[in-house]
């Protein structure tokens, strides 16, 4: 490759999903070049960052020349068309493995893809390869698994979240522009938060769940990642949709999830939920300080911000606890009570617990839970949207272990599984050490536009969306 063809590369992958795709459409971006630019750049960075358990490259290319031809024909899929986009290991892609990074699963071969791969495609999306989770969505970064853990780009020795943690470090790290992932308890709000991208979990029921390996059925869902809010509503209006054949699949119209995106904050009512990171669970000073920032960055943009109160942290994340360790338990005890020694220690050690709840404390625990939707609901009458932490800390180091155990709980995500209110995370600012710092903004059931247009504002005055990590 020549000098001027390898600068062209370096440049293609921060392109946006939105920039590719209007390229893409006017003729002006080849989906060949853009894919060789992203296999390049996974060729040369994945083997410090880890973050596909398997590359579609061949498939992927072949899929990108088939993309390019029908461009020049005139004829595009849809909004995605030739864009690359990682998948979270616990969602159906045909003919890949879905291995959920278990020895549990790692000869399980997909045959169909699950629905939000489907729609994905259809929109034009090609698949580049399956990426690292935690184990089951519940381990941690482990390293007694046949793969490694993913590492964060901004310095490979933290940790990028999880458990969509392929999903953060390769959005983040230029791999591909686009990834999905899973939240039951913050799954990809964490390492959106933690790799400085921007990642959402939607209203519980929006995308389909069909297809994807389930952790906890009342509080799983699927949710776009990405470097930019635009791209994510994007997203969001491609996978989107009910699907008759999930249970909790949601019959609401959908879509048009851009239609507010650059109206700005002006006349905004912001609830602000300080009592998370200032009394219930007092954050590092640097994401205090940088959630201060968002405040008053959009109180200077013309909004409205207002101290809001709800249950405490505690309460719900005990309520997320028994919810989802009794779900899990619920799938997992056949292959626990058979084949213990296939799990990683971390997600043996999560997922047990299940065995010990009784009835009882689950109907309590959702007794408590309706309480707390009122809660929720009760707040966002009176505001557009909240401000509220998402992590307590930067990403800590990856083999500390001590460290990784006491940092993940200390997160403000929980509640909003257990609520299934949409939630979407993003950078709030670099630390000292030059790590990420994140702000997490909540809307209303379905208002999915709102917290598109609150993000949109903070983006547009702060400029993280054209924040990188120094990697490669």
């Amino acid at each position: 490759m020549n000098a001027d063809a390898d600068a062209t590369q370096g440049r293609l992958h921060w392109t946006s999903v939105s920039e590719a795709s209007h390229a893409i459409a006017a003729g002006d971006l080849s989906p060949v070049e853009l894919m060789q630019a992203h296999l390049d750049r996974i060729e040369r960075l994945d083997p410090r960052l880890n973050a596909f358990i398997q590359l579609d490259g061949d498939a992927a290319l072949a899929a990108a020349r088939v993309a390019e031809a029908e461009a020049s024909a005139g004829r595009l899929r849809g909004p995605l068309h030739g864009i690359p986009v990682g998948i979270k290991d616990i969602i159906d892609v045909a003919g890949l493995p879905t291995t959920c990074h278990s020895r549990v699963l790692q000869d399980n071969l997909a045959e169909s893809d699950a629905v939000c791969v489907s729609k994905l495609r259809q929109a034009g999306a090609i698949v580049v390869g399956k990426l690292s989770t935690h184990e089951f969505a519940i381990g941690g970064p482990s390293f007694d698994l046949p793969w490694p853990p993913a590492r964060n780009p901004w310095n490979p020795d933290h940790h990028p979240g999880g458990s969509s943690s392929g999903s953060g470090s390769g959005v983040a790290a230029g791999l591909f522009p686009m990834a999905l992932g899973t939240d039951t308890g913050g799954s990809v709000r964490n390492p959106a938060s933690c790799c400085g991208i921007v990642g959402l979990k939607p209203t519980y029921g929006l995308v389909s769940r069909r297809g994807v390996f389930p952790l906890s059925f009342t509080l799983d869902h699927i949710g776009p990642m990405t470097r930019t809010v635009e791209d994510n509503a994007l997203m969001l209006d491609c996978i989107a949709g009910h699907d008759p054949l999930d249970p909790g699949s949601a019959a609401v119209p959908r879509g048009h999830y851009a239609a507010a995106l650059d109206r700005g904050a002006r006349g905004l009512r912001v609830g602000f939920v300080r009592h998370f990171h200032e009394i219930d669970m007092p954050a590092d000073p640097e994401v205090t300080a940088a959630l201060e920032h968002v405040m008053r960055t959009l109180q200077m943009a013309g909004a409205d911000v207002r101290d809001i109160h709800l249950p405490t942290l505690g309460e719900f994340a005990a309520v997320n606890r028994v919810i989802l360790q009794s779900e899990a338990w619920s799938i997992h005890a056949p292959w626990l009570r058979e084949r213990p020694g296939d799990y990683g220690k971390l997600a043996r050690r999560r997922l047990m617990p299940g065995a010990f709840l009784g009835a009882g404390d689950y109907v309590l625990a959702n007794k408590r839970r309706a309480e707390m939707i009122a809660g929720v609901n009760a707040a966002l009458a009176d505001v557009d949207v909240l401000l509220c932490a998402s992590s307590m800390d930067p990403a800590c180091r990856i083999d500390n272990s001590s460290d990784v155990e006491r940092t993940y709980p200390r997160q403000a995500r929980t509640p909003f599984n257990v609520t299934g209110h949409p939630a979407l995370a993003m950078m709030s600012g670099l630390s000292s050490g030059g790590l990420p710092l994140s702000v997490q903004f909540v809307g209303r059931y379905f208002d999915e536009a709102m917290l598109f247009r609150v993000a949109r504002a903070w983006e547009q005055a702060s400029g993280v969306d054209r924040k990188h990590p120094p990697i490669g």
